[in-house]
């Protein structure tokens, strides 16, 4: 039996809005990079070669979305996937992406 999914109008639009958000290659290469373990601003810029002001306005956005979340430790904020649903689905895209066969 085909599993239905089904969600609000308010729920669409937020989905809608997260979709978009993850739609930018430089907010999904940060989520990439911030994939099994907590990074600092610094360390995704390196890792995304990418400026850190520009990570860092990119963050905002992901933490407003509730793909990323955010633990200060001493003077350094370390980002990470905000739980275990955003880390699926993003493995599971990247899995689909690399998938050798075209539809």
């Amino acid at each position: 039996m085909p599993e239905k999914l089904s969600i609000t109008g308010d729920q669409a639009v937020e989905l809608a809005e997260m979709f978009r958000i993850v739609g930018d290659a430089s907010r999904l290469r940060i989520i990439l990079a911030c994939v099994g373990k907590a990074r600092c601003v610094s360390d995704i810029a390196e890792a995304t070669r990418l400026a850190p002001s520009l990570v860092s306005h990119h963050l905002r956005l992901l933490r407003a979305a509730r793909m990323l979340k955010a633990e200060r430790r001493g003077k350094l904020v370390f980002y990470a996937l905000a739980d275990d649903h955003v880390r699926c689905v993003i493995k599971d895209m990247v899995a689909h992406v690399r998938e050798s066969d075209p539809v």
